[in-house]
């Protein structure tokens, strides 16, 4: 087993209201086992909406389940109608962060800068931010991926301490495989991988690369993920539709079962 204990997150988007989400947080808990968390992490991301319910749901019944959010705001506090900042975030006993979702940079024009204020407001809460990178189709095709996702990686870590590097989670997201059906190969995904790994050790050292987590997303599902977790530099995977259902996410984080 990898030094590099994997993580399988469930990015639940825009989905479940408060109680849906309490409903799937315990449906997913039962389906899993504790001998399916050796060695494995598993996190859900609820919307803002649901935190507090999910959180006292883990709380209660003592899952081994870390609660995660989607995003957050860089500034601690302010005049920034409808945002979320990292403390609130904290003081719900988030663990982890997405920043820099494709989705995010698509839709709300996040940039690289906006992505790194956002990495070091979680590290300052004390959480762990999973930092999303990846290509278009378009990129992908004119041979520009690996320049495309080098420049965010290099954009989103810039100031970051290396051993803050180190406990980080960075995920690979190709943005034509989400949501579509589409999925990278294994080896196309390891040889992106790979590549973020390269990056991260010309940015913060060899140190960081070995240890950072590297995760996959795009079109994730129970019957491609040990192939996909079988790849040398992929460390878990970043979950969206399939995660809904807890029976397929229960099977994605049962992958070597």
């Amino acid at each position: 087993m990898s030094r590099r204990t994997p993580l399988i997150s469930g990015n639940w988007k825009m989905h479940h209201n408060h109680f849906e989400a309490i409903q799937v947080t315990q449906k997913l808990h039962y389906r899993l086992g504790d001998h399916d968390y050796d060695g494995v992490g598993v996190s859900i991301h609820p919307p803002f909406t649901d935190l507090r319910s999910v959180q006292t749901v883990i709380g209660a019944d003592r899952m081994k389940i870390a609660l995660g959010a989607q995003n957050c705001h860089a500034e601690e506090k302010g005049a920034f109608t409808g945002e979320v900042s990292a403390p609130m975030l904290a003081k719900l006993e988030v663990a982890l962060v997405i920043v820099g979702h494709s989705e995010r940079r698509q839709l709300f024009g996040e940039t690289d800068d906006m992505v790194n204020a956002k990495v070091k407001a979680v590290l300052a809460s004390a959480m762990t931010p999973i930092m999303c990178c990846g290509e278009t189709l378009e990129e992908r095709e004119a041979g520009d991926a690996e320049a495309k996702v080098a420049s965010q990686v290099r954009g989103g870590l810039a100031g970051v301490a290396a051993d803050s590097v180190a406990n980080m989670v960075i995920a690979y997201e190709p943005i034509w495989a989400i949501g579509t059906g589409r999925t990278a190969t294994s080896e196309d995904a390891q040889a992106m991988c790979a590549a973020v790994r390269s990056v991260v050790s010309e940015v913060a050292g060899t140190a960081a690369a070995d240890c950072v987590r590297i995760q996959y997303g795009g079109s994730v599902k129970p019957g491609n993920i040990a192939e996909l977790m079988s790849q040398a530099d992929i460390d878990g995977a970043l979950v969206g539709g399939a995660s809904l259902d807890p029976d397929d996410f229960a099977s994605i984080c049962a992958y070597r079962s």
